[in-house]
């Protein structure tokens, strides 16, 4: 089954075109004291639990392979989605994780289970 969930991810990923709006180093639009510490996204053509689509992480990794996903819990947006790391280094995905483990947000990582972990 779980290799079924990273399948349908990746077919989700092939299928959408990938929009960058928040590059590394860029602020937030509402809260100036947030810089993104990587390219943030989304994929088009999708929908989340916010009602915008689902949003992505992306390293320095070429190809951008999916190895992870984060389960965010947001208590001052009151909502709870996922976020795709396509990608990213070891040290990326450590960023990313604390970047959303601040403040009033939780994340918990699902790493992409490695072909000799299954």
């Amino acid at each position: 089954m779980k290799d079924e969930f990273w399948t349908y991810l990746d077919r989700l990923i092939e299928s959408s075109k990938m929009v960058i709006d928040r590059s590394a180093g860029s602020r937030h639009p509402r809260y100036p004291e947030i810089v993104y510490p990587l390219d943030y996204g989304y994929l088009a053509g999708t929908s989340s639990a916010d009602g915008d689509g689902i949003d992505l992480w992306r390293g320095s990794i070429p190809g951008q392979p999916l190895q992870a996903a984060l389960v965010i819990v947001d208590l001052h947006k009151r909502d709870s989605e996922i976020k795709l790391l396509l990608g990213c280094t070891p040290e990326e995905t450590q960023t990313v994780l604390d970047f959303h483990n601040s403040g009033q947000m939780r994340a918990e990582l699902l790493k992409r289970p490695d072909k000799d972990e299954k």
